[in-house]
């Protein structure tokens, strides 16, 4: 008959088997479409991965039928053993030149609970983000009460917040236009706002592609972006960092998050840059055809 120790021990390991940390990543694939997932030097590599990933947003897709991403979904099953699934925004953009949001998961990992797209009623983003409410059982931290939202910038008071399922999450993709970055990443202090108007709760992730540095956001264009002004949000990818491949020295490409839960399931020293020139062996070729960008990332902490 097992002991006490013994039986305690079990116990542990069947709690930690059901606990799971969640990686989430965001990876602008430069001009994302048929072609590219077609050639095998490339398209085995991108799925390798985003197969690494428990959750990953791609931007610059440029796939209205959707043929390339199933192609990329048959890849990513080729490499590996779960099953993932994936959920896109129409094609975005003022004008002939459209990309949508994609977001690749794992569905043992997390679900999709809820989408929508932003309504964008100030026209503030070429691609306005397309808002996904993902549940992830696993992973973060229960029970916390959510952060007081902010006074917002306007007469109206703010939303309420309510107390947010456990351990759903919000992830909010930003492909930003170079030229109208601040602009864009401003704005997304009003995605905020109408996040927790509609689902009443503040945990989010803001990721993607914001152009947040260099010549399109320079240091003095900080103090008049509410996302980074407000204490509410925390970045996790430095100014400092490097997030494009080949000669450029810029980071682009970032994670924001704010709510009290979901800042408390953050994994330290987690958020980082996928170098995956490195981690593939590639030459500075071979990498700028899969994108001129790396991949960033986080990790909740299982709970």
């Amino acid at each position: 008959m097992a002991g006490p120790q013994a039986l305690l021990a079990l116990l542990w390991a069947l709690a930690a088997a059901g606990a799971t940390a969640l990686r989430i990543g965001a990876f602008n694939i430069q001009s994302f479409g048929d072609s590219k997932v077609s050639d095998p030097a490339c398209g085995s590599v991108i799925a390798q991965i985003l197969a690494g990933y428990d959750v990953a947003l791609v931007q610059e897709v440029r796939d209205p039928d959707l043929s390339a991403v199933s192609a990329l979904m048959e890849q990513i099953h080729s490499v590996s053993k779960h099953e993932y699934g994936f959920v896109s925004s129409k094609p975005l953009g003022r004008d002939q030149y459209k990309e949508m949001y994609l977001f690749v998961y794992r569905k043992d990992v997390v679900s999709v609970v809820d989408t929508y797209q932003y309504p964008d009623p100030e026209d503030a983003f070429s691609r306005e983000p397309f808002v996904v409410k993902f549940s992830a059982p696993g992973s973060g931290e229960a029970g916390s009460a959510p952060v007081p939202a902010p006074r917002p910038r306007r007469q109206a008071d703010a939303p309420t917040l309510h107390p947010a399922a456990a351990r759903e999450l919000v992830l909010i993709p930003l492909h930003a236009a170079p030229h109208q970055a601040v602009a864009e990443i401003d704005a997304l202090y009003d995605v905020y706002l109408d996040v927790i108007d509609k689902w009443g709760s503040d945990d989010m992730l803001f990721l993607g592609d914001f152009n947040a540095d260099c010549s399109y956001v320079r240091a003095q264009d900080w103090a008049s972006i509410r996302l980074r002004s407000s204490e509410v949000f925390k970045w996790l990818i430095p100014d400092s960092a490097d997030t494009t491949v080949g000669n450029s020295d810029c980071a682009y490409d970032r994670i924001v998050a704010c709510g009290t839960r979901l800042r408390r399931s953050l994994k330290p020293q987690s958020a980082a840059v996928h170098d995956f020139q490195e981690e593939f062996g590639l030459d500075q070729t071979q990498a700028l055809a899969i994108s001129d960008h790396f991949p960033v990332e986080v990790t909740l902490k299982s709970r």
